[in-house]
């Protein structure tokens, strides 16, 4: 059962990991951000030249690069041209064992084993243009992820009020709330009946207009007075109480 186990992890480990290319020796280059940027963006196949010149045994080969002539082309008024000559400076890879991996959604490949590992640097330490290109990149790292900006005009159609309607709807109606006074008691059952005897049902609202009562106070009248139907067809309507009703019955046609 063991050996059996182990022959399906050997399958399964074949035909996740394509070793094919395991033995190909690649390049480990440390390149700037500014001219991974123009690679990335280019649409030509060629970026660039690179010249390896020979030295003796045992000492590490000189290695240039030149950039394509189309890189180097400005953008914007703004964009600042990129250094043209390179230098890599080697490293020793004696003491590491470095590997380059890549995957599909399917499979994952080996691409490699690093045998050599590089920086890419401009050839000319002090290049105007490369003093200019770490300048913008440090000012660019010191600068806060978000800054309070002053708007001079709206950014879209939905402008930012001073107060909401509902909110000033609100305060006027406590305004209106604050200023009435209670009345009379005999004075708002007054009112009270002359409205009933114009009509049989109100609602509260409309009773609240007519009287200009707090509505605590006119509900404490109401209770007294008058009914509130709970049932259709005048759910939540008052009307007055039966024995303070004097509503005219309407008399039948003679023949």
């Amino acid at each position: 059962m063991q050996e059996e186990k182990r022959k399906s992890a050997n399958l399964t480990i074949e035909k996740d990991l394509d070793c094919s290319s395991a033995s190909r020796g690649v390049w480990l280059v440390k390149v700037p951000k500014y001219l991974s940027a123009k690679w990335n963006s280019s649409t030509s196949t060629e970026v660039g030249r690179l010249r390896i010149a020979r030295r003796q045994s045992g000492s590490k080969p000189n290695v240039t690069f030149t950039v394509a002539d189309n890189l180097l082309k400005k953008e914007g008024e703004n964009d600042v041209p990129i250094p043209k000559e390179y230098q890599f400076d080697m490293n020793n890879m004696s003491a590491q064992s470095l590997a380059i991996y890549s995957q599909t959604p399917e499979k994952l490949f080996h691409e490699g084993k690093v045998v050599h590992r590089a920086d890419c640097r401009p050839a000319a330490a002090g290049d105007a243009n490369y003093l200019k290109l770490k300048k913008i990149s440090i000012l660019s790292a010191s600068q806060p992820a978000r800054l309070v900006k002053q708007l001079d005009k709206a950014v879209n159609s939905y402008k930012p009020v001073s107060d909401h309607k509902n909110n000033i709807d609100y305060e006027k109606s406590k305004k209106v709330q604050g200023k009435k006074m209670r009345d009379d008691k005999d004075k708002v059952m007054e009112l009270l009946f002359g409205a009933f005897e114009k009509h049989q049902y109100y609602n509260l609202k409309d009773l609240e207009k007519i009287t200009r009562q707090p509505v605590p106070y006119l509900k404490e009248i109401l209770k007294e007075i008058c009914s509130y139907n709970m049932k259709n067809p005048h759910k939540n309507m008052w009307e007055l109480k039966a024995e303070y009703r004097h509503y005219r019955e309407e008399q039948e046609p003679t023949n």
